[in-house]
């Protein structure tokens, strides 16, 4: 049966979910709520979602499955503003790049509601951000992983497992802390190695020659540098303890 899809945040990751599940023909309804008016319209416009939410509880309280594609330090107020307006079958899942915060967040937001919460990550996404990029399958033949909490009621998971195999991904669980670590290792640590290695770059002299010279190779390790400096600030702050080790 297809169900009520909530999406807090009508960006690239939540618009292009949005698309897969309908494309899947899991969801039959599609609400929205985004503290930018613009981004909310807009994918009212390209018909991502089919309604708006004025308000994040009335965003949670109408709908089966909620999702939280809002940047990693924006989770825990989101939390906090839904917590009392879920019903008890509403599935919670964000997808976020750091889970061990997102976790204690969601442990403090929702209390004895944090079994409905499945942190999830999608290992997808693309340079260009908004809803108007978004994809119905950016997700095929991409990693998603869980990352439940130990003990938690495996029929949670499950229903997040399925709603993520239904928009082609492969999905696997970690716990938080694996995530974590292995995030640093291989997507975190070039992240802030190629926003460093651009800043110094551009700090130079102009005139220096050494872009005129570039080649494959330095187009490939900087291309990374062109996502959004805030979101990944905020990714590179909340893993920062397995950054360093």
């Amino acid at each position: 049966m297809a169900i009520a899809l909530g999406v807090m945040g009508c960006g690239l990751i939540g618009g292009s979910l949005a698309k897969a599940l309908r494309h899947a023909q899991v969801v039959n309804r599609v609400v929205g709520f985004d503290t930018r008016s613009s981004a909310l319209q807009e994918a009212l416009a390209l018909g991502v979602i089919d309604q708006t939410a004025d308000t994040a509880q009335a965003l949670a309280s109408g709908v089966d499955v909620l999702v939280l594609a809002v940047p990693v330090a924006a989770t825990a107020p989101c939390l906090a503003q839904v917590a009392h307006a879920l019903p008890p079958q509403t599935l919670v899942m964000d997808v976020g790049s750091t889970k061990v915060q997102v976790m204690a967040d969601a442990q403090r937001a929702l209390g004895t509601r944090v079994a409905q919460f499945v942190p999830a990550h999608p290992i997808a996404g693309k340079e260009l951000s908004g809803v108007a990029h978004a994809q119905a399958d950016l997700f095929s033949g991409r990693r998603v992983v869980l990352t439940p909490a130990p003990g938690q009621d495996p029929q949670w998971v499950q229903r997040a497992s399925a709603l993520w195999q239904a928009t082609g991904a492969q999905v696997s669980t970690l716990s938080a802390h694996e995530h974590d670590e292995a995030m640093a290792a291989v997507s975190h640590l070039p992240h802030l190695l190629a926003f460093a290695y651009m800043r110094a770059l551009t700090a130079q002299d102009p005139n220096a020659p050494p872009l005129a010279l570039a080649g494959s190779g330095f187009r490939d390790f900087t291309r990374i540098a062109a996502a959004d400096a805030h979101v990944w600030r905020d990714i590179l702050m909340s893993n920062r303890h397995a950054l360093l080790q």
